[in-house]
């Protein structure tokens, strides 16, 4: 009996990576049992952007200039990247919201009085929200399709291309989310965090090629918008989607856009996922 005993918390721990991963799945599995019990938080992540793609094609398309044309579906076509770019961006104000309520209702506590690892709450909200995203990135796509998007419309593409081009955006998603998570863990409110996870969102995605070809910017907003990493995969999935509107641009990250996107959102990952754990362990003590 003594020698299992001794055994056993070294069985547990003989294999932190792998508890860890066990921790943050049972975490992200929990936020999405909550979510099928919640619909309207799914039915109104998706209304939004919905709204975006209907309301720039069908009210912006047509007086947008696009290289030397102002042809509405050209604007369409370049378009639905900046779309899709700023819907899984935007998920980061539901990850501060998520998180913050959680730490208000007290649940942060209950976890910690767990034999966890640490890491695991933030990166088990962060996965469901990865799931939440891709759920609405797909809505948006078959909507996209439905108003006349179509990729392959500039140059010809594949649909190993097209499929890069969706893991791009939902890798920058995930990047986003934990920004989202610092933020809920710095704030007292739900409310707090929805705003303060939203509102620094619209210059990162509006000071961008997102809705407007940054070609046509004076200088000093151009120079600012092709090293915005939201910028980078944008034109990164023009690229891959084949859709007119890539800029031609001396900015590397505009001439590499795959790779600066790759390393933006892996770079945002490694910073903000290091100072959200340390943010979550000193809120927790």
């Amino acid at each position: 009996m003594s020698a299992a005993t001794d055994t056993t918390p070294v069985t547990a721990h003989a294999n932190p990576i792998g508890q860890s991963v066990r921790d943050s799945l049972v975490i992200a599995r929990r936020n999405l049992i909550r979510m099928t019990r919640i619909p309207e938080m799914v039915l109104f992540g998706v209304i939004q952007p919905v709204m975006f793609v209907v309301l720039f094609t069908y009210v912006f398309g047509g007086s947008m200039k696009i290289g030397n044309t102002t042809d509405p579906d050209v604007y369409k076509d370049f378009l639905m990247a900046g779309i899709f770019a700023q819907t899984v961006t935007f998920a980061t104000a539901g990850s501060a919201a998520g998180i913050a309520d959680d730490m208000q209702k007290g649940l942060v506590d209950r976890f910690r009085s767990l034999p966890m690892a640490r890491g695991a709450v933030l990166t088990g909200r962060t996965v469901a929200d990865l799931v939440q995203t891709a759920i609405t990135l797909l809505v948006l796509a078959i909507v996209a399709l439905i108003v006349g998007w179509r990729t392959g419309s500039a140059d010809p593409t594949s649909v190993g291309e097209i499929h890069a081009g969706f893991a791009l955006l939902l890798l920058l998603g995930y990047a986003f989310t934990w920004i989202g998570a610092l933020i809920g863990l710095s704030v007292r409110t739900p409310e707090a965090a929805t705003s303060g996870g939203i509102i620094w969102l619209f210059p990162v995605t509006f000071i961008s090629n997102a809705f407007v070809d940054s070609s046509q910017m004076t200088p000093w907003l151009r120079h600012i918008a092709e090293w915005n990493p939201f910028s980078a995969t944008v034109q990164a999935c023009r690229e891959l989607f084949g859709n007119p509107g890539v800029v031609q641009s001396d900015a590397w990250p505009m001439q590499h856009p795959v790779w600066a996107s790759l390393i933006w959102s892996v770079l945002i990952i490694a910073v903000f996922r290091t100072l959200a754990v340390r943010k979550y362990r000193s809120a927790a003590i």
